[in-house]
């Protein structure tokens, strides 16, 4: 087994930030005695590949050097082959440096950025996390953060095609973009040990590993990263005036006690959808008709 980390920068992310940041902080690793090797990508998607084919050659070691689209597509590349891990030892390992636009899932362990995932590496800190796999009509994907339909996804797809170099300032407009035209619509969904499919209108589902969305909306705020359990989030189907009234609860998690609201934990729901839907994956933002998401508990280590 490699012990080196297989360092994977995109150099593109932040709005090109990454590319000005990243030269010193590989050094400052390097000094602390943190063995790299370095490569970049130049394509969407092109980390997934770099990452399966050295999964494959042994390597269980992975820096993100990125934001949440680079870690996504590493993760894309450790499975489905590191699902059935033969011993705790061959477990991969994912350390960040959050050098892109959007950096979600540290934000459970710290408030501190680049300098929490660095001591992180330094400090040579590590957990177990869960792995949520969804299945769609075409594949599979994997995600460590979070997955969400209905009108968390449309501001993501409104950011990503018409802000995606804006910083905060292009989420904030994609918000009240996505509420000038809000959408109140069923998703049907099963959680497990129900016997019926819910087909209420609804705000927005959310399938959740860990708290934080959009760097700090905190979606989920029972979230656990290993406990094994999808946190589930529903809000029902609220009004325009009653959401921007709510708003900061979507901030700082309050948003699950409105009426309106629900949150449960269960292993794996189903879907029951005519065709594709909108989805926001891990800041990602895809077109896929759900099946089914599911746990892989403890399927990872990340170095938080």
């Amino acid at each position: 087994m490699n012990e080196k980390f297989l360092t994977i920068i995109n150099p593109a992310a932040g709005g090109g930030k990454c590319r000005k940041l990243v030269g010193p902080a590989i050094e400052r690793l390097r000094a602390g005695g943190i063995v790299l090797e370095v490569v970049e990508t130049s394509a969407a998607g092109e980390a997934t590949r770099i990452t399966r084919d050295a999964y494959g050659r042994g390597y269980r070691r992975f820096l993100a050097v990125g934001g949440d689209g680079t870690s996504y597509e590493v993760v894309n590349g450790l499975f489905p082959d590191a699902a059935t891990p033969s011993g705790e030892e061959t477990v991969p390992t994912l350390a960040f440096l959050p050098l892109g636009t959007g950096n979600s899932f540290l934000r459970d362990f710290g408030d501190q950025g680049v300098e929490h995932a660095m001591q992180a590496l330094l400090e040579r800190r590590s957990r177990a996390c869960d792995v949520l796999r969804l299945t769609h009509c075409e594949g599979v994907l994997y995600y460590i953060n979070l997955l969400s339909v209905g009108f968390a996804a449309d501001v993501n797809i409104l950011r990503q095609r018409r802000f995606k170099s804006s910083g905060q300032v292009g989420y904030w407009a994609s918000i009240f973009l996505g509420l000038a035209q809000l959408k109140r619509r069923p998703f049907p969904v099963r959680v497990a040990g129900e016997s019926e499919f819910d087909r209420r209108p609804c705000l927005f589902l959310s399938f959740n590993n860990s708290k934080f969305t959009g760097g700090t909306m905190m979606i989920a705020p029972t979230a656990a990263t290993d406990d094994g359990l999808i946190d589930f989030v529903r809000w029902g189907p609220i009004g325009r005036a009653g959401l921007v009234r709510n708003l900061g609860g979507l901030y700082d998690g309050t948003h699950v006690s409105h009426p309106l609201a629900e949150s449960k934990k269960a292993p794996r729901v189903e879907f029951e959808l005519d065709g594709p839907i909108d989805i926001m994956v891990d800041g990602e933002a895809l077109t896929v008709q759900c099946e089914a998401i599911d746990v892989l508990p403890s399927a990872l280590k990340v170095v938080v």
